[in-house]
C-alpha cells in the first residue's frame, strides 16, 4: 500500500512562489531529500510533515557550515 495521499513527491512549485521564511521574510528553497524548507539568510531548515510546511520558528532545526 503507497502513502500518495500523504507524503506528496516534492512540493508544488507555486507553493514556494507564496511562502517566506517567518524569520527573515525571505525566499526558502525546498530540500527533497530531507524533506525541509530552507531558509538561507535565517540559516534554517523547517520540516514539512505529512506534506505540511511546518514554518515555526522553534520547530526549525539550524543550519551548520
Amino acid at each position: 500500500m503507497t502513502d500518495a495521499f500523504h507524503t506528496p513527491p516534492s512540493v508544488d512549485p507555486r507553493l514556494l512562489e507564496v511562502l517566506v521564511c517567518p524569520i527573515t521574510r525571505g525566499r526558502l528553497t525546498y530540500d527533497r531529500e530531507a524533506q525541509e524548507l530552507i531558509s538561507a539568510g535565517a540559516r534554517k531548515a523547517f520540516p514539512i510533515r505529512d506534506g505540511v510546511p511546518i514554518l515555526l520558528p522553534d520547530e526549525a532545526r539550524d543550519l551548520t557550515d
